[in-house]
């Protein structure tokens, strides 16, 4: 494109170069440069042919603007931008800044067409007599036209483009004079400053007059006074040279440049020039900006914020088209972040866990039915890279992709799942099964996605609460009882329960190894995956709005500098399951707040509420996650195994949670998480949220799935004992076997209780066999006449009787609750 012109100018010299600026100028017609043309033997017909191959379309691309991001108030919570630039209309920009900077930089503005003649002939002379280069002259059109071209090669990385779009040759000269004359064309010359004052950088990380006003000043740039105005029209030749911040008398000097000239061109009288000279500059008044997240008041809210754009189709259809949107489009990014709630939320982790505690906590509170984030804190909430102050840059509520780390085991609280599935098949609450303190489920068969199979080598479990025995599924989740639920999920089947898992939204934290990959490893329902707390919010969320799955989204809206929407991350709300097995998984787990293990976690009142506490190996994290009709919360704390004294192999190593003490809250830990996470963090942060709320009822699911549909008692005939069993089990009945005196042999089968009629599907039966006839009564010996031993009226006597609590000795009535809570 210039590799005429460049000859051109190489072979025929300055006197060519004149010609095809004249060219330019149009002052060949006035005859101007005439004798210039015959010195050089360059006729204006050649120059005007070369000049009509140079380009006249420039792309003007929109100055970069920054974005920022608002609570549900309105409040700016944080700036993205690669170029610290708020674009303003030139209505919006004090008129002493327009005249400081046109008595600077090109006076005639408005009086010549692209350029100033005398100014850039004015220039040529001077480089020719020095032998320098081009140097001075430019309009601001052409200055405009440069500042474009060298900050789009900046946005892109294009170093060589930077670099001829600064080359101080002729050549770049000449097309950015030609540059200029079409743009002329088509903008007016208010339409030129305003986009002039936009782009240009002030130093200091400020682009554009109003960033620079706010920056420098603390003020806009519609209210910007003289000698500021002098100050900013100072910047642009030499932003970081004359910048006041870092070198101020140089900035001062320049100044008064400014002034001075203002005053020569009669713009300002020399009173008000000497009594602008006599203003300083203070750096107190600067005013820094934020860009991200670092330093922010809510960090890790703020990170998802972004991560969440990165994801949105609207903004590009790549990861870096997003992110030049973000950084570049000026957008406005409306959340629902509710400072309110979240420091509540906050306020309730750090009372139980500081920032520098050998701890991790988080609470996560999700809306049912829109997904809608209401608060993420964690016990860690600086985000910076000074561990020892605590800081860190992991969301611990988040998945890896998300900003998080490998997550936490969630204990217990995978036992709704298991019942959730359990549901979905119509195994109802009633289902009992015989929880025996220690059981080797080495050999029971269950079903993976892919085959029948069984649990291979040595596996015991014991329930950990103290409650063993018959029971139900109530009472299994109200004290969470192990081995009540393991044979639950291996008869429901481990291929579903971990797809009830993940369909309700619980996620494993690390992408590569989702729920479904666990449907083999029947240690899934006591919660041995690593899980994102927000997920698990998620997950119970799903349950709280009665089957209905949202994606977690935290922006409500997005709009560009010109109030245009684009499309915000949808939560995708959909039904994932029946309404009867998520208001079943409701009133189960209704139990562990009322009567189990997390009755310390209860809301105040008598407001309806639902949860599951979890517990790990060895105590080393604590879980409840708990939901209202309104919202649902996970709330944890776990040990952090980087740190003493839960680092194995090191002096003093423990290895979990029970027994300590908190060093900066002083909190003493019970281990368990209805005795520490759920009245520490859940309730606080929960009634904080609930308060002046109305109280909303949980929906009641169907008997089928509380006492068990009912059905035919099966025919039986023709079948052994064995197989009679083994046929109630297969259709879901628990047998239960015990014995009774009879005249039939010992062990012979009686019959079962009940054996027709209508009988819950899952409900249980009892098989009767025989344990021989009863025993016949002997004749008590008669008394041989002998005088009974007296009895001291002092002496103490065995009570006779039925036993009753408080008597010396005497067990109480019922199951002895544990001391322990939740798991």
């Amino acid at each position: 494109m210039l590799t005429g012109l460049k000859r051109l100018v190489t072979v025929t010299g300055a006197g060519a170069l004149f010609i095809l600026v004249s060219v330019l100028c149009g002052l060949l017609v006035a005859g101007l440069a005439i004798p210039f043309a015959a010195a050089s033997g360059v006729s204006a017909q050649a120059a005007d042919r070369e000049l009509n191959n140079l380009p006249t379309n420039m792309t003007l691309p929109a100055a970069p603007q920054r974005t920022k991001v608002l609570d549900v108030n309105g409040h700016v919570l944080a700036y993205f931008y690669d170029q610290n630039r708020i674009y303003v209309p030139l209505s919006k920009i004090a008129p002493v800044m327009r005249t400081a900077l046109l008595s600077i930089e090109d006076h005639r503005f408005y009086e010549h067409g692209a350029f100033d003649p005398q100014g850039t002939l004015r220039a040529f002379l001077t480089n020719q007599a020095s032998g320098g280069t081009v140097q001075g002259g430019s309009s601001i059109t052409q200055q405009y036209v440069k500042m474009v071209l060298v900050n789009e090669a900046e946005l892109d990385g294009d170093k060589s483009a930077v670099a001829a779009a600064q080359a101080t040759t002729y050549e770049r000269k000449i097309t950015e004079l030609r540059y200029a004359i079409a743009l002329e064309k088509k903008l007016s010359k208010d339409q030129i400053l305003e986009r002039y004052l936009n782009l240009v950088y002030f130093g200091d990380g400020a682009y554009g007059v109003e960033a620079a006003a706010r920056h420098y000043f603390g003020t806009t740039a519609a209210k910007l006074t003289l000698p500021q105005a002098a100050m900013l029209a100072g910047l642009v030749q030499s932003p970081d040279s004359d910048n006041p911040v870092l070198h101020p008398e140089a900035g001062l000097a320049r100044r008064n440049e400014v002034l001075n000239r203002m005053s020569e061109l009669g713009e300002i009288t020399p009173a008000a020039a000497e009594a602008a000279i006599r203003t300083g500059f203070t750096k107190a008044g600067v005013q820094a900006f934020n860009n991200g997240c670092v330093g922010t008041r809510y960090p890790f809210l703020c990170d998802y914020v972004r991560r969440s754009l990165l994801a949105t189709p609207s903004l590009g259809s790549t990861v870096d088209e997003r992110e030049k949107t973000i950084d570049r489009g000026g957008l406005t990014i409306y959340t629902k972040i509710d400072p309110k709630a979240q420091d509540a939320a906050q306020k309730a982790v750090s009372s139980m866990v500081g920032a520098t505690d050998p701890l991790i906590s988080t609470m996560d509170m999700i809306e049912p039915g829109t997904g809608l984030i209401v608060a993420m804190a964690q016990s860690r909430p600086v985000m910076g890279s000074d561990a020892k102050k605590g800081q860190t840059y992991f969301n611990y509520s988040a998945t890896q992709s998300m900003g998080g780390g490998q997550g936490f085991q969630a204990g217990s609280t995978f036992k709704a799942f298991t019942a959730a599935a359990a549901f979905d098949k119509g195994i109802p609450i009633a289902k009992k099964y015989d929880a025996k303190k220690t059981v080797n489920y080495s050999g029971k068969p269950f079903d993976s996605c892919e085959r029948r199979t069984e649990v291979t080598g040595s596996w015991k479990v014991s329930n950990s609460t103290g409650v063993n025995g018959e029971m139900d599924m109530s009472k299994a989740a109200g004290w969470s009882v192990n081995n009540y639920f393991v044979p639950l999920e291996l008869d429901t089947g481990m291929c579903s329960v971990t797809r009830m898992a993940a369909t309700v939204g619980a996620q494993s934290s690390v992408a590569s190894e989702p729920i479904s990959s666990y449907d083999d490893k029947p240690s899934f329902t006591l919660g041995t995956v690593d899980v994102a707390p927000m997920s698990m919010a998620e997950a119970y969320a799903t349950f709280a709005s009665g089957g209905i799955r949202c994606n977690p989204i935290i922006i409500s809206k997005i709009t560009t500098p010109s109030g245009k929407s684009l499309a915000a991350p949808s939560a995708d709300c959909k039904r994932v399951i029946s309404a009867d097995v998520a208001n079943a998984v409701s009133k189960l787990l209704t139990a562990p707040v009322t009567t189990g293990s997390a009755t310390a976690a209860r809301l105040p009142g008598d407001r309806p509420m639902a949860g599951k506490t979890g517990t790990i190996d060895s105590n080393a994290a604590v879980w409840f996650v708990g939901y209202t009709p309104q919202i649902a919360g996970a709330a944890m704390i776990s040990i952090d195994s980087t740190k003493k004294p839960f680092v194995k192999g090191k002096a003093g190593y423990r290895p979990g949670l029970k027994g300590y003490t908190v060093p900066s809250t002083h909190v003493y830990l019970s281990g368990s998480g209805g005795g520490d996470a759920g009245p520490g963090i859940w309730k606080p942060a929960v009634s904080a949220y609930l308060k002046g709320k109305p109280v909303e009822q949980f929906e009641q699911p169907p008997d089928a799935l509380v006492r068990g549909k009912m059905i035919n008692f099966p025919d039986l005939s023709g079948l052994s004992t064995a197989e009679k069993i083994a046929k109630l089990r297969k259709i879901g009945m628990t047998v239960v076997k015990k014995t009774k005196t009879s005249d039939k042999p010992k062990n012979s089968f009686l019959g079962f209780s009940p054996d027709s009629g209508k009988v819950p599907q899952y409900g249980t039966v009892t098989a009767y066999f025989s344990s021989g006839p009863p025993k016949k009564k002997t004749d008590k010996p008669k008394s041989d006449g002998a005088p009974k031993s007296p009895t001291s009226p002092t002496s103490p006597t065995r009570p006779t009787g039925p036993t009753k609590p408080g008597n010396p000795g005497a067990p109480p009535f019922g199951p002895v609750k544990p001391r322990d809570q939740g798991h």
